[in-house]
């Protein structure tokens, strides 16, 4: 098997399986957890199944939770909406400031 079929069964399969539900998690790991992550990956690359230039898995977990409160904000029907606040309008009635040289 080539090298480019190994790196796509290894994102497929095994980045996908540590970083499974990380929105839910990863805020909660602890330090030690995602070291424990991130030196899987790194052996990973050391045996050519993952690019260095790849993102790191707090890269991937950190665009997954963006991802995630995005498609909340977008999505009306969300089941997760629900969970956010009313949006609030603020308006604020401040005062003219004079001409300032």
């Amino acid at each position: 098997m080539n090298n480019e079929a190994l790196e796509q069964i290894y994102k497929a399969v095994v980045i996908a399986k540590l970083l499974h539900a990380s929105p839910a998690w990863w805020e909660f790991a602890t330090a030690v957890d995602k070291q424990r992550v991130e030196a899987f990956v790194r052996r990973g690359v050391r045996h050519c199944l993952y690019r260095a230039s790849n993102p790191t898995p707090t890269q991937l977990a950190e665009a997954s939770d963006d991802n995630l409160f995005s498609n909340l904000l977008i999505n009306s029907n969300h089941v997760l909406k629900q969970l956010l606040p009313d949006k609030s309008n603020h308006h604020y009635n401040l005062r003219h400031r004079g001409d300032t040289v």
